[in-house]
């Protein structure tokens, strides 16, 4: 990082003018210095921190130190960016200096400029500039380098896709106001030309020289030598270019500078009407182009699609980092006038951003064996040039716009951003940041709008009418995950440069220097649009003129050519012309200084060689006439300098930076770089002289037909890309050589994947278009374009062949790109011996080197296999045999001689097997008596996919030991060999075909690393087959898991009628979990089974959706068991209805719940052939209950029917609430009539019988005789027995209580592992468990281990289990519990909210309680029977005192075991809220009486209210403590005595089970009893009668509103063995209480 000066140097008065030996700059001596620039008189210096320093004449502000004319020390200067808030200092990379100025390359690729004269390219006009500034004309584009000249600057700016919105109206010019676009709509065509320039920045001095500027000016037609190889790529994809030819120039505009008769590349990128011609060219089909109407609409679409959408497709891609505000600003704000803005459709066509090389859709004309290109934009930045592919999708034109990209070898490598990337260094950012900076500047010096608003008129134009493909856009957004559009990439790992690249100049122009076709000066920067698209790598200025590097080894110059600096006589000196050199000289490195220019190339020799042009310094004391060199004169002496890396050039001097060759090192990696600029130009050269024209040609589809000439597209988008790449990685290599060196950043080696997978997707193609006979096919048009000697393919193959035929000459030009691997590898061989064994970079340079050979094997042995294929097709061509003939398809071997043979095949027919590498062929031959079979014509073949083929070996007495068996989706078959070595073989060959097609044996990238090694297909297998033999499966499609030839595992099943299948299978028949939908013509919608199967039917738990629902079990493809029916919903919610009960051969029988929302009624009983038939329930929503027996779904026979009023009716029925027979009818006064009744309830009624009333004078007496119902209900125990059936059958065990303990255990274990994988498995389930849901499940999966009688642990572990297990729905018995759930709340919720259900529904939990208790018996035997009792452990006391024994004489504590205890906490919680409304309904008038009492009570103070309860003084609290303060309870105190317990007893109505309930009740009296004691001292002991009154007081405070449901709840549900005890008494007290306030008289208040 030291800085040493020498040569004149003024301002150092210590050392006078002249500095002989080299001066170290102390003051920056403590600074990492990582680049420096020498100006006329001032100098420059950067750190690696990005500060710059600045020294020397400051007369002009070139050294930004304001109040000094000369800057003796290196200074350190601020550059800040005011812009930012608050303002932030400028990172720098580089600085270059000029005679008066200086610029600055910024973090941001962004310009800074100071000092003096319109080169600052700065929007002032005082002078000096002191202090630097941002050049807003450039800012929103990223630079890559800049070059400072004497008054004139250079910048090499990346072509960017334009991502921002115009401010401006896009259709006139941001400058002069005038029309960009003129629109002319012909008869069959559109002609648009954007023939406007506006000299924006020229100083002009009369409108007469602004006439001659724009009439005149020679930038509009640059010449250029016809010898520089344009590689642009579009002819090919439009084969109707020859319209082109001689036409072009013809009918175009003559320019003021065509008096030379020299040939001109005319560029679209020159506003000259040769636009107009291309666009107008005569068409012999339809017209394709829209009129102008059409193209507003399809403005107007393009406006609407969604902005983001537009921002994923331009903004970022894996080779193109986004615009500089993609992630921050409105990249599409589209013009606000009703007129729609060209850029907006522009934006459609955008491929992503990616980085295509600017010249591949370049159209070209051919003449006089020169080629004139026409350079247009990349797709990258636009679309297609050609309007020819708007409509012509069936051409070459559309298909290669798909193919041709070279970005695609980022986008399908899914590696980082490669193709733009390159190592950044000070003198050459090549590789470009993902961070960029938003565009200020609307103004262009030239025809372009801003690049980042309008992007190029003459690039984004045409891409107006092209229609982008899908697929290209698409790709564009899954590239956008490979960018990061925020973080700023690190300049190291940037490996691979852009080509697509711009030069920009501005400054003074008296020399040309600034290659504008003028001498004018410009203001601003102004791109030199005649060398767009030439892939411009380095810029450099010498005094008065420019020189610019190309990737392919050409240098362009222009500007003063006095002395010859320029190294050619071109005239004019203004534009940019190429430099010619001899042949195989390619220059990579250049350098010009003030009259002369340097250039460093490669020759012959790996060593690099020197050429010089210009003026040539004498001797002293020779003569002043000095003399100098007009064209490259190669130095002799620059082979004794050694290896040279960079040359260098200021004033009359030149330097030349040469390296030390140890170990070779330096040798190899010249080689490396020298050999890869060679295959470059080599590869640019095909891609321009032979494929362009070759595609060129209309006749080209022709000769090779459809499939052909589509793979030839295919083959030249390859080769595009793999040129592409190869052109980046020479760059890089230079910028390798000049910089960093450390190998482990060699493009080769961090992007290898990118390497591979382009040589892969070029060597694909190749070989398909060798197969299907693609080369013979274009020998002629090949011999029309090129001769018929093909002496163009013979100079560019090497090592030269002799008579070799046409066909094969152009085989071996189109496969010899892949032979550079082998140059990889042995270079990068080489390259190893340059390092130690044992280091870092030998290890990562051996594994380089092994996977291009191994590459280069591979891709070798793929040629010999489309070269057998294509001779084989060549030998056995047919029409039988040629639907067999695919490009990708490549022949293993064929049974010729009858090495293969069918066994017990027909006498008179020949068997022919064909093994593909996709596919066996079997091919039968029917032949005559004596007739010689043809393989040419055959009468039948079937085709077999080696996906879904299965081969054996196959032995028995009548084959012996040469038989094969084949086995097939739809059939197998036996084949004999004609010996056992030839049976090895058929069988070898198949397997490794099989297992090739399967993926078996390769690497990521399909690379096969199993040499020789024997590979066995999987027997199980994922593939896909249609079926197409007679059957159940016929015509369906299968894709998914196979064994063996049947469908076995995941798969998914399609029929042609819509019937798609979904699930697992085995044996080839849906086994397991499955969905599948069938189409329901009547409803236009799908059926829908989700659900289990088996051997192909309905089976097991499944979900049935059509025109109503099922939910439940499936047996043989019907309704079988448990399970609930939901109709209606779809067809007709009005005739909405759900049955929830067992079903037998896909009809209701047994017991079951039937709403019929319509009628408002809920039936609760027997079925029969889905009738109601036995006995049953019937509540209606009007509050009528009527139980029964039914018949034929009828109400027939006896029943009992109860009105809301408890009016009620026993007798016959003969139908629905049809009376017809004897009966009784009781009233609520006890009236009744007896006799027989005939007619409908609630209508009217005929009745013969007799009329008693049995209280006529006794009106007070009345006889409350209580209703005896439930007797013509179902038991409880007959309800529900599917689902406790089906719960068992999942413990394996046939009936109830009948089966083995360890196989349960086991089916748990197993149902749970399933269920669990199921939960992830999209097809059963899409949603997922959580973490904690996964740990229950896992802990469930565990068996229980318990061995000998029950203890207190074991128990209590036996009721943790219990809990978890019925809270996981997975596990049978979570699944029982949630189903009985859903079935009890069916019943009693809704309509079946009836208070004459309250025993019923009492009765079904306890028979639920059973029912399950001998399910938990059973999975733990060692568990006493209901009431056992089981002792607690000495270690243990009882934790729960509710559960414990109440034995005084033994006092010892223990568990009861009982249903109750055990499964009420987790039952009865689900349940409770249709369990506790019935109790309501129930107790409704007792609870108003209660309730009303309560209230009136309370509205008394504690001391009244405990007078009138009759509780003694002395338990009267005197004090009471309110927040920690004693206070004295007066005559108005109210709600304070006992409040603790009060407050304890009102937490009964947030309890569930009885044991919970009667526990609160026990902390009431606790609570009472340490109020008492506080006042009576510890010893004192209740008696009822002074207990009751305060525990009276106590419920009357509670206030609980439902108590007597409470209470009957408890008395119902509570465990029996607690009815005696402590506890038990409590509840007593409790329940006395309830009963004296409902019955207590306050007449005395």
């Amino acid at each position: 990082g030291l800085v040493y000066s020498f040569g004149e140097q003024p301002w150092k008065q210590d050392l006078g003018c002249q500095g002989v030996h080299p001066v170290l700059e102390s003051s920056l001596s403590g600074q990492h210095v990582i680049c420096v620039s020498a100006g006329s008189f001032h100098c420059g210096a950067v750190t690696v921190d990005g500060v710059v320093h600045m020294w020397g004449e400051n007369s002009h502000g070139q050294c930004a130190v304001s109040g000094l004319s000369v800057v003796p020390n290196p200074t350190r200067i601020n550059i800040v960016d005011g812009e930012t808030v608050p303002p932030k200092p400028v990172w720098i990379l580089d600085v270059a200096c000029g005679a008066q100025h200086t610029l600055a390359l910024s973090g941001k690729h962004e310009v800074w400029a100071w000092g003096s004269g319109c080169q600052l390219g700065l929007s002032t006009n005082v002078f000096p500039v002191w202090k630097a500034q941002k050049v807003e004309h450039l800012s929103g584009r990223y630079v890559v380098q800049i070059a400072c000249g004497g008054f004139h600057s250079l910048a090499l700016v990346r072509s960017l896709p334009h991502t921002e919105s115009c401010h401006q109206s896009m259709d006139k010019c941001g400058q002069c106001k005038q029309q960009l676009y003129t629109m002319i709509d012909k008869d069959d065509h559109v002609i648009i030309s954007d023939n406007h320039y506006c000299p924006l920045g020229v100083e002009l001095t009369d409108a007469k020289q602004d006439q001659k500027s724009k009439q005149g000016s020679p930038a509009l037609t640059p010449k250029t030598e016809m010898s520089e190889p344009d590689l642009g790529f579009s002819e090919e994809f439009h084969p109707s270019q020859k319209a082109l030819d001689g036409s072009y120039q013809k009918d175009s505009e003559p320019k003021k500078e065509e008096e030379n008769n020299e040939p001109l590349t005319v560029s679209v990128s020159d506003s000259s009407k040769a636009p107009l011609q291309h666009f107008s060219r005569p068409r012999t089909k339809s017209s394709p182009y829209p009129d102008e109407q059409a193209l507003k609409d399809y403005l107007k679409r393009m406006s609407d699609q969604s902005i983001s959408e537009h921002l994923e497709s331009v903004s970022t891609a894996g080779s193109c980092p986004p615009s500089r505000q993609s992630s921050l600003k409105d990249p599409y704000r589209l013009d606000q006038s009703d007129k729609a803005t060209f850029p907006s459709l522009a934006t459609l066509n955008i491929c992503s951003g990616m980085e295509l090389k600017p010249s591949d859709f370049a159209p070209v004309t051919s003449e006089d064996s020169t080629l004139n290109s026409i350079p247009s934009r990349p797709v990258g930045q636009c679309a297609l040039p050609m309007v020819d592919s708007v409509c012509d999708d069936s051409s070459e034109d559309s298909v290669l716009n798909k193919v041709v990209s070279p970005s695609d070898i980022l986008t399908s490598s899914g590696s980082e951003d490669a193709c733009d990337n390159g190592s950044l260094t000070a003198g050459n950012h090549l590789c470009p940041d993902d961070s960029l900076e938003a565009k200020n500047s609307t103004s262009l010096t030239d025809i372009r709008i801003d690049f980042e608003e309008g992007h190029s008129r003459r690039r984004s134009l045409p891409a107006l009418l092209i229609q982008e493909s899908p697929s290209v856009i698409n790709r564009s957004k899954r590239s956008k995950s490979g960018a990061n559009a925020t973080s700023d990439i690190s300049e190291k790992e940037n490996l691979l440069p852009t080509l697509f690249t711009e030069v920009w100049s501005w400054g003074r122009g008296q020399e040309g220097q600034l290659g504008h076709g003028d001498f004018l000066p410009r203001l601003q920067p102004l791109c030199i649009k005649s060398l767009n698209n030439k892939e411009i790598v380095k810029i450099v200025a010498g005094s008065n003129h420019s020189l610019a590097l190309t990737a392919q080894c050409q240098v362009y110059s222009w500007g003063s050519n006095k002395f010859g600096q320029l190294g050619h006589m071109n005239s004019p000196s203004t534009v940019p012309h190429l430099i010619k050199m001899s042949d195989g000289i390619r220059v990579w490195d250049v350098a010009g200084g003030q009259t002369h220019t340097v250039l460093l190339a490669d020759g012959d020799c790996i060593q690099p060689i020197l050429y010089y042009s210009g003026e040539q310094v004498q001797p002293q004391g020779d003569s002043d006439n000095g003399t100098y060199t007009q064209t490259p004169a190669l130095l002799p002496f620059c082979m004794n300098i050694g290896y040279v890396s960079s040359v260098f050039a200021g004033g009359l001097n030149c330097v030349a930076l040469a390296d030390q060759n140890v170990m070779g090192f330096i040798a190899t990696l010249h080689e490396m770089a020298s050999a890869e600029r060679k295959f470059y130009c080599t590869l640019s050269s095909v891609k321009s002289q032979i494929l362009r024209p070759l595609l060129a040609r209309e006749n080209l589809r022709s000769h090779l037909g459809q499939t052909s000439m589509h793979l030839f597209q295919t083959v030249a988008g390859c080769f595009s890309r793999l040129c592409h790449l190869t052109g980046q990685h020479a760059t890089s290599l230079t910028n390798f050589l000049q910089h960093s060196r450390d190998v482990k950043t060699l493009g080769i080696l961090r992007k290898a994947a990118i390497f591979l997978e382009t040589y892969k997707d070029y060597s694909g193609p190749v070989g398909n278009f060798l197969v299907m006979g693609g080369f013979q096919s274009l020998v002629k048009p090949s011999q029309e374009c090129l001769g018929k000697k093909l002496d163009l393919v013979q100079k560019l193959l090497e090592p030269k062949e002799k008579n070799v035929s046409p066909s094969d000459l152009l085989l071996n030009l189109f496969y010899m790109p892949l032979q550079h691997l082998r140059d990889y590898g042995r270079l990068l061989l080489k390259l190893t011996t340059c390092f130690d064994v044992t280091s870092l970079e030998y290890q990562k340079i051996q594994d380089g080197c092994l996977q291009y050979e191994v590459l280069a094997h591979l891709i070798s042995k793929q040629r010999k296999e489309a070269e057998t294929t294509h001779t084989f097709w060549k030998n056995f061509s047919g029409k039988s045999l040629e639907s067999l003939r695919r490009p990708s398809r490549r022949l293993v071997c064929e049974s010729g001689n009858k090495c293969l043979t069918l066994q017990n095949a027909g006498r008179f027919s020949v068997n022919w097997f064909i093994l593909f590498n996709d596919a066996l062929v079997h091919a039968q031959v029917s032949v005559l008596a004596g007739t010689i079979p043809s393989k040419k014509f055959f009468s039948s073949h079937f085709v077999y996919s080696l996906a879904t083929l299965w081969v054996e070996p196959f032995s028995d007495e009548n084959v012996g030991l040469s038989g094969l068996k084949l086995t097939t989706p739809e059939e197998s078959f036996t084949v004999l060999a004609a010996s056992p070595l030839e049976k090895g073989k058929w069988l070898r060959a198949i397997n490794q075909a099989v297992a090739d097609v399967l993926g078996v044996g390769l690497d990521r990238r399909g690379l096969s690393f199993s040499g020789s090694q024997r590979v066995e297909p999987p027997v199980s297998r994922t593939a896909t087959h249609a079926f197409i033999k007679e059957g159940r499966l016929k015509d369906a499609t299968y894709s998914g898991r196979w064994l063996s030839g049947k469908p076995h595992g995941k798969g998914t099943l399609k029929w042609p009628d819509g019937r798609v299948y979904c699930g697992t299978f085995k044996n080839g028949l849906e086994d397991g979990f499955g969905d599948y939908m069938m189409p329901n013509k009547t409803f236009n919608k799908y059926d829908r089974y989700k659900g289990h199967w088996k051997e192909g039917k309905m089976h097991g738990f499944g979900t049935y959706a059509s025109g109503e629902v099922y939910e439940g079990s499936f047996q043989e493809n019907q309704r079988h068991g448990h399970g609930m029916l939901s109709s209606g919903r779809l067809a007709s919610p009005s005739s909405s209805s759900v049955f929830v009960g067992h079903w037998l051969n896909d009809k209701k029988n047994g017991y079951g719940v039937f709403e019929d929302m319509t009628k408002g009624e809920k039936y609760m009983g027997m079925w029969l052939e889905d009738l109601r038939q036995g006995n049953g329930v019937v509540v209606t929503q009007f509050g009528l209950y009527f139980e029964g027996e039914f018949s034929n779904n009828k109400m027939m026979g006896n029943g009992l029917l109860l009105c809301e009023d408890d009016t009620a009716f026993e007798g016959e029925f003969s139908e629905d609430w049809m009376l017809n027979g004897k009966g009784v009818l009781s009233m609520l006064n006890g009236d009744s009539f007896d006799g027989i009744f005939v007619g409908e309830w609630g209508s009217k009624l005929t009745v013969a019988g007799t009329f008693i009333k049995p209280c006529l004078y006794e009106t007070e007496k009345k006889e409350n005789k209580p209703l005896m119902l439930g007797r013509y209900v179902v038991p409880a125990e007959q309800k529900w027995r599917a689902v406790f059936e089906e719960c068992w059958s999942r413990l394996g065990c046939e009936t109830p209580g009948q089966g083995q303990n360890e196989k349960a255990w086991e089916n748990i274990a197993v149902i749970l592992t399933t269920s669990r994988r199921q939960q992830t498995d999209i097809v059963s389930n899409p949603g997922t468990l959580s973490r904690s849901q996964c740990k229950m499940l896992e802990s469930l999966e565990v068996i229980p281990q318990h061995m000998g009688p029950v203890t207190a642990d074991v128990y209590d572990s036996i009721r943790r289990y219990l809990i978890k297990a019925c809270d996981t729905p997975l596990h049978p018995l979570g699944w029982l519990l949630e189903t009985l759930v859903t079935v009890y709340r069916m019943t009693y919720v809704g309509v079946g909210s009836n208070r004459r259900l309250l025993q019923q529904a009492v009765e079904e939990i306890q028979s639920y309680l059973k029912r399950i208790f001998q399910l938990v018996r059973f999975l733990f035997p060692g568990l006493p029977e209901e009431g056992g009792f089981i002792p607690e452990s000495s270690e243990r006391r009882a934790s729960d005192s509710l559960c414990s024994s109440t034995n005084s004489d033994m006092a010892q504590q223990g568990w009861i075991v009982g249903s109750s205890s055990l499964l009420l906490p987790v039952l009865l919680p689900p349940l409770y809220p249709p369990l506790f409304m019935l109790y309501t309904l129930e107790r409704e008038r007792e609870e108003e009486e209660y309730w009303d009492c309560v209230l009136r009570l309370n509205k008394q103070p504690d001391l009244s209210l405990l007078t009138f309860l009759g509780v003694p003084e002395k338990f009267w609290p005197v004090s009471i403590s309110v927040l920690g303060e004693n206070k004295e309870v007066l005559p108005s105190t109210k709600d304070a005595c006992f409040a603790t317990a009060v407050e304890t007893l009102q937490q009964i109505s947030t309890t569930f089970t009885p044991a919970d309930k009667l526990q609160v009740i026990q902390l009431t009296f606790e609570d009472v009893t340490q109020e008492v004691q506080a006042i009576l001292g510890q010893d004192f002991l209740w008696c009822m009668d002074d207990l009751f009154p305060i525990f009276l007081y106590i419920v009357l405070r509670a206030r609980i509103r439902n108590l007597g449901s409470e209470v009957s709840l408890i008395e119902d549900l509570m465990d029996p063995a607690l009815q005696h005890g402590e506890l038990g008494l409590m509840f007593t007290t409790l329940k006395a209480c309830y009963y004296q306030i409902q019955n207590e008289k306050t007449t005395s208040f």
